[in-house]
């Protein structure tokens, strides 16, 4: 039977999603608007697709979030999957409204652990291996990767076309970079939808409604797929534009080699189940791609701030959600 608890989990799980949706929809388009390949209309449409068919290919990071880093037979309490999902939400709409591209999936996790230890009232409810093999790993080391694709695919590009004109690159990699924005919005779908699926399939286990497994049943995974395209359909537009066009100056060579290499990473981090930060990845190609021309192409000032957003969203959220699931056991 559904208790009101589970339905607000659900709720509020689908409502992240849809906030992860235009959050995170800067991750897909912002190159490809701001080289004006696409239309903001045609870019946003075709990223909520693509987010849709993406989130229902996998659920393998759906299960590092149910089965990974905490342990749901502890947490028999509703409250603490809310308290996670609110303060996430909170984490989400600061960053947007200052227009900083930081982790969705982290504000989860960090909100999770948090939320998890203060419930018990101890660390041994987390599973540090797990956070530190499928999290902190991926936090630390895929930005630099996708730094480093970015940079050597573009410097690839230049020595490979280096004889071509610049009117003719434009012409043809205006037309290549809308395949790989697709790549990139379905890879954001097959990984970061994934993540509420994991929250909403750890209360069903906490309920004993998941049939006795952890695994994501189907409603989950459309409903989760939905809601992040809706979102995706809004759009991040101060998102967009720090990503899109105060970080970097982009064309569409640049754009095609950021978008193509962060697709790549994210496909292999989602292939062994690592929840991933998309933000990071694109963020970082798109600095690395920037790189690849000229240091002082990228605004490095602006990548400071946005570095130090990546460094505290796992321990604020966290704190956010120690402190709601605080306030929880206090009145329930």
């Amino acid at each position: 039977m559904l208790s009101v608890s589970l339905v607000a989990v659900v709720v509020l799980a689908l409502g992240f999603d849809f906030i992860n949706g235009f959050h995170d929809t800067a991750n897909s388009i912002a190159t490809s608007v701001s080289t004006r390949v696409l239309s903001p209309r045609q870019a946003i449409l075709m990223s909520a697709v693509l987010n849709f068919v993406g989130a229902l290919t996998s659920s393998k990071v759906a299960h590092t979030i149910t089965n990974g880093l905490v342990d749901g037979d502890m947490i028999k309490g509703q409250y603490v999957i809310i308290a996670t999902i609110i303060a996430a939400i909170i984490w989400d709409l600061i960053t947007w409204y200052f227009g900083i591209p930081s982790s969705s999936s982290h504000a989860l996790i960090g909100a999770l652990v948090g939320s998890a230890i203060a419930y018990s009232g101890g660390i041994s409810i987390v599973k540090w291996q797990g956070v530190w093999e499928k999290v902190v790993l991926p936090l630390v080391t895929s930005p630099f990767i996708g730094f480093g694709i970015g940079f050597l695919f573009m410097t690839l590009l230049y020595k490979l076309l280096r004889n071509l004109t610049p009117r003719f690159i434009n012409k043809w990699f205006s037309k290549l970079q809308i395949i790989s924005a697709a790549f990139m919005a379905y890879s954001h779908g097959n990984n970061d939808a994934q993540k509420s699926m994991g929250i909403i399939t750890l209360a069903l286990v906490g309920a004993g409604l998941n049939g006795g497994h952890t695994g994501v049943q189907p409603w989950v995974m459309v409903a989760c797929a939905l809601s992040m395209a809706l979102g995706t359909s809004i759009g991040g537009w101060k998102i967009i534009k720090t990503i899109g066009v105060n970080m970097i100056r982009l064309q569409p060579i640049g754009g095609f080699a950021a978008e193509t290499g962060a697709a790549i990473v994210i496909e292999t981090m989602t292939h062994f189940g690592a929840p991933v930060s998309t933000t990071h990845v694109i963020s970082s190609s798109i600095m690395g791609v920037g790189a690849s021309k000229r240091l002082s192409a990228v605004k490095w000032s602006l990548v400071r701030n946005i570095v130090w957003a990546w460094v505290i969203t796992i321990p604020v959220s966290a704190l956010i959600g120690a402190f709601i699931t605080t306030i929880f056991k206090l009145f329930i």
